[in-house]
């Protein structure tokens, strides 16, 4: 059939070749058009023009081939051509009408074809409505650039393909219009095939995918005799392949990227542009979660900002894990023991350097080089190690360390100290409790990013953290779970489907919003972050579980999981930060109504603002020593120096020298006990007394209250500046020698020059002895028991032994008055006399009991004796000035209390020079120091300065600060949007 109508078609040909319709001569066949042979002469001999015909995989799939034609109307005879002119015409049309069924066929069949299998592909994909943040944005842009509903539309139906055939009347239009009307067919093929191979980009390797080629008829005969298996490997690999290109351009784009902005801040640094640079955003957000880690308010306002806390056991690989994404070797290591001692908040941000540094610190750690690297992990160690309190294992204090460089990913993380099983020896028997407490701490933070780290190469039965995290996020909605050593879990695992299960979140009792396997190095702590890069990549890209489809290539390397988890951090932020605004400035509202109701007149002075105000007031104190009278001075000086030296006066000078025969002996004693005293005692004992008066006079100032402007919240601050600036304080080593030297020359000189000076003399005497007299009658008193009177009045009995030491008194009393000039002891004789006597009367005493009244009954005596010689040398001053000569008047112990009352007077007017000429000086300059180290120490402040009304200033502060920076933040933040 087909070949009698090619032999018709032939001999139409020829008739149109010898027609005179639209030709004006004879032409061969071969000129005929290419449309023309093509169709009618498959076996006409050709070299030049014959090909062979086009073969695409879209035409196997095609079902309108064989499209029913209409029926085709004759042209009308009235225009005068002849018959066979008329069949030329039609069939021309119906050549040219063929060959428009075979495209238009074609591209509508391919399409057809490719939508039915576009939807059998999705509706084996898996939901990945979970996995959506792990896709990078871009990917679901696709939806504006390719409309899939559009191109379901577009696709016709059986009415709409015969509307599309054209009409014989409209024959005549030229190819140009017949190419234009073909076109988009065409185009739409083509960009189904193009989304079809997107699709298999982004899909998994395992999946069916629709693959469009235009591989000839061969190619396709040979993918048939494939089977399947090796079908799958073959779109594995070169997924594979494909994934592995595009990573590698995009890392390339990246670095280029990289330089560029690196170059653009290095211009801003500069100044060339001649603009402020502003605050990054995460470098914004990180201040106020730094004004929050300091924030000690007592009104439990929660922080809710998010974070992203890293958990994980202890050696699970969660320092390596933040050292890739920060790309520095910047944490301490060791091998199996605790290192992370305490949370360290690291904050990341780009910059045109790669450089570290501390918040309260202006030194910056370049990174790239190895000296800074390990300074800058002595540094953390040490800050660390200072922080953990004595007898405690781990630290709640945050250590705030700020990383930028260009690449990095902007979000805030918080390392944990890793979480333990076992307390072992050297620990503090609640570290694990701590560690607990401090992990579940951060993690109920419901806005904070959890990043669980397990250990692949350990049993999964060994894992702590993850029950603590599926505590902490039961549905999983914050968490990301990451496997770290999968290369040594790859090694020893005897099943490598566990580590499957794992990823897919089928193993642990967690939920997790991701899944990400890394590798972070071989275990060596010298390794560079590039050389463990190029491990990871080389490990992955050879890995079977990548190959067996255990694990997908979105779910691997560190790269991909610092992006997953800065999109995850920014989304929290975005969607939780204005809330937290609100609630700061709800608080803030509240701190602001209680403060005006609590303290109307008063101003809002924070902690450091009332430091300064009792700095100021207790530096006017310290002045204030400047203008103590000279008279005050030295008053109290000589007064106490003479109560601490009275006693050594009278009992080692003055009585031992009294009991001489003579006044030769008795200044020759005199003498030398007073120069013994000087040497050793006196000038010790004066600087003593000084610093001890310049310290009561200090405190004195600092304690007294002035009225209404006296403010008690200062008083604990005073005590403690006074009692740190004392105990600074030492008095200058050569003033005991230069008063020495004066002491020794006032006690030599025995020149009394007036009547008003012996007077005084007589007068500092008798109340020296008239105060000694009265302490030694309390002591017998004591010894004796009350008298008869006070018996009488207040019914007050003596014991046995009051009655003993009274007889035994009344009996020395006897021997004194038979013996006026008594020596100051008693012989044995006269002991055992006294003994015998008692003992006649029934009373039985010790003979040390007879000795110790004795002492105390003659020190009396001998007291009043010298009492009474004080009234005779009233009137000797005359005697005294021609030393006594034709007189049996002898006044030597008036002149020794005038020397005595001379030195001390002395001794008095030099440690008051000392004391307003240098001392007060010295203790002015102690206590600026305390002052200014207390001004550092923070704590010591928050210990001092405290009460209601001094943490509701502070607490009123710190949400101002914190609102004030939050609002600017989430400003900054739309901006960027």
């Amino acid at each position: 059939m087909w070949r009698t109508r090619a032999a018709a078609a032939c001999v139409i040909c020829r008739s149109l070749a010898n027609s005179s319709y639209g030709i004006k001569r004879k032409s061969p066949l071969q000129n005929l058009h290419l449309v023309s042979r093509s169709i009618h002469h498959p076996y006409y001999p050709s070299s030049k023009f014959q090909r062979r015909p086009l073969r695409i995989s879209i035409q196997l799939f095609s079902s309108l081939n064989r499209l029913p034609l209409r029926k085709t109307k004759l042209l009308n005879v009235k225009y005068g051509y002849q018959f066979h002119r008329n069949f030329w015409l039609a069939r021309l049309a119906s050549r040219l009408l063929k060959l428009r069924y075979l495209i238009l066929g074609s591209a509508v069949g391919g399409g057809y074809t490719a939508k039915k299998t576009y939807d059998q592909w999705k509706d084996m994909m898996p939901d990945l409505d979970e996995y959506k943040w792990i896709v990078p944005d871009f990917v679901w842009e696709l939806d504006e650039h390719i409309d899939f509903e559009k191109l379901m539309k577009a696709l016709p139906d059986a009415a709409d393909l015969a509307k599309l055939l054209p009409d014989f009347d409209k024959i005549g239009e030229s190819f140009t219009s017949l190419k234009g009307f073909f076109s988009p067919g065409y185009n739409l093929v083509s960009e189904v095939i193009g989304a079809s191979d997107l699709l298999l980009l982004l899909g998994s390797p395992g999946e069916t995918a629709f693959r469009a080629t235009d591989q000839g008829y061969d190619n396709d005969k040979q993918y048939k005799k494939v089977s399947d298996k090796e079908k799958i490997d073959q779109l594995q690999e070169e997924l594979l392949r494909t994934q592995l290109k595009y990573q590698r351009m995009l890392e390339r784009l990246e670095k280029e990227n990289k330089e560029l902005r690196k170059l653009v801040l290095q211009r801003d640094d500069k100044g060339i542009h001649q603009r402020k640079l502003k605050k990054s955003l995460i470098d914004m957000y990180s201040e106020v979660l730094d004004i929050l880690s300091d924030y000690d308010a007592s009104y439990n306002t929660q922080d809710h900002l998010p974070r992203v806390v890293v958990v994980g056991d202890q050696s699970a690989g969660k320092t390596s894990v933040l050292e890739m994404i920060a790309q520095a070797r910047i944490f301490p290591r060791g091998s199996g023991e605790m290192m992370t001692r305490s949370p360290v908040k690291v904050t990341l941000s780009e910059g045109p350097h790669h450089v570290a540094l501390f918040k309260d610190s202006s030194r910056e750690f370049d990174l790239t080089k190895e000296e800074d690297l390990a300074a800058l992990r002595n540094e953390i160690e040490i800050r660390m190690r200072n922080s953990v309190k004595e007898g405690c294992t781990v630290s709640t204090e945050t250590i705030s360390l700020s990383v930028k460089g260009p690449g990095l990913q902007r979000m805030v993380l918080v390392d944990l100290p890793g979480v333990i099983s076992t307390v072992t020896s050297g620990m503090a028997p609640d570290t694990k409790e701590t560690i607990f407490s401090i992990s579940k701490a951060y993690m109920q933070n419901p806005n904070a990013i959890i990043l669980c780290i397990q250990d692949g190469s350990v049993d999964a039965e060994r894992s702590i953290v993850t029950d603590l995290v599926s505590q902490m996020d039961p549905q999983g909605k914050r968490t990301i779970f990451v496997l770290t050593k999968v290369d040594l879990a790859e090694k020893n695992v005897a099943s490598p489907s566990r580590i499957q299960q794992i990823i897919e979140g089928k193993l642990f009792p967690m939920k997790a919003l991701g899944y990400f396997a890394v590798v972070t190095g071989k275990g060596n702590s010298s390794e560079s972050i590039d050389s463990i890069k190029e491990y990871e990549e080389e490990f992955f890209q050879n890995s079977k579980l990548l190959k067996t489809c255990m694990l997908k290539a979105h779910q691997v390397t560190t790269k991909n999981l610092s992006l997953a988890v800065s999109d995850c951090f920014w989304k929290m932020v975005r969607e939780s930060v204005e809330q937290q605004a609100d609630a700061f400035k709800a608080t803030r509202f509240n701190l602001e109504t209680e403060w005006k109701n609590n303290y109307p007149r008063l101003r809002e002075l924070d902690r450091n603002e009332l430091f300064e105000k009792a700095k100021n007031e207790i530096l006017d104190e310290v002045i204030s020593l400047t203008q103590v009278t000279p008279k005050h001075w030295e008053e109290i000086l000589q007064k106490t120096l003479w109560e601490r030296v009275s006693t050594h006066v009278i009992e080692n000078i003055y009585l031992p020298a009294a009991q001489t025969m003579n006044s030769g002996t008795f200044n020759t004693t005199v003498d030398i006990k007073l120069k013994q005293w000087t040497d050793k005692q006196l000038p010790n004992k004066a600087v003593e007394v000084a610093w001890e008066t310049l310290q009561e006079e200090f405190s004195r100032f600092m304690t007294e209250q002035k009225g209404k402007e006296h403010d008690d919240i200062f008083d604990k601050l005073k005590q403690a500046v006074k009692e740190e600036s004392i105990k600074r304080h030492k008095w200058n080593e050569r003033a005991e020698d230069s008063l020495r030297v004066i002491q020794h020359n006032a006690l030599e000189d025995r020149s009394i020059s007036d009547k008003q000076q012996w007077d005084a003399a007589i007068h500092f005497m008798e109340e020296t002895l008239q105060s000694r007299l009265k302490d030694t009658e309390s002591v017998i008193e004591d010894m004796v028991g009350p008298d008869w009177k006070k018996r009488w009045l207040y019914w007050i009995g003596r014991t046995k032994e009051q009655n003993i030491r009274n007889e035994t008194k009344n009996e020395l009393e006897k021997l004194i008055k038979c013996n006026e000039e008594h020596a100051a002891y008693l012989a044995n004789d006269e002991v055992t006399t006294v003994r015998k006597n008692l003992e006649a009367r029934g009373i039985t005493v010790d003979p040390c009991l007879i000795k110790d009244t004795w002492h105390q009954i003659y020190r009396r005596y001998f007291l009043k004796t010298a009492l009474n010689h004080c009234n005779l040398c009233r009137r000797g001053f005359y005697y005294y000035q021609r030393h006594f000569v034709d007189s049996e008047l002898e006044c030597n112990d008036i002149v020794l209390f005038w020397r005595i009352q001379r030195m001390l007077a002395i001794t008095a007017n030099t440690l008051r020079q000392q004391l307003t000429n240098t001392e007060v000086r010295r203790l002015e300059k102690n206590v600026k120091e305390v002052l200014e180290d207390f001004a550092e120490d923070n704590e010591k402040k928050v210990k001092l300065l405290t009460g209601k009304r001094v943490q509701l200033a502070e607490d009123l502060k710190k949400v101002r600060e914190i609102q004030e920076k939050l609002e600017a933040f989430i400003e900054a933040l739309h901006q960027e949007k």
